[in-house]
């Protein structure tokens, strides 16, 4: 398994947008590009940290290029409710303890 941890400064009073677009573009990689998920978290200081989880890198390399067209507005709508957003970590799973639930 391959995980891809994700930071998110999302603009004041944009919270919303950024959570519903963020759920529906995670839909759509789940459903259109191989993701296995993810999973969003606010830190007490206000910003977002997501991981999402991939059977292995090259499904993530290539997950952009599977997705609909309908996918293009809704990232643009995330993109525009944050100041930044970055890819913090690109990981190889070597031990998994975390359930199914």
């Amino acid at each position: 398994m391959f995980s891809v941890i994700y930071t998110f400064d999302v603009k004041p009073g944009s919270e919303n947008d950024f959570v519903g677009a963020w759920s529906a573009l995670t839909e759509l990689f789940k459903e259109h590009a191989g993701s296995g998920g993810s999973r969003l978290h606010k830190a007490a200081a206000g910003n977002y940290v997501a991981y999402a989880q991939w059977p292995d890198r090259q499904t993530w390399e290539q997950a952009a290029e599977k997705l609909p067209v309908e996918a293009g507005p809704i990232r643009e709508k995330m993109r525009k409710s944050c100041r930044s957003i970055g890819t913090q970590f690109e990981l190889d799973t070597i031990v998994d303890l975390i359930q199914d639930k």
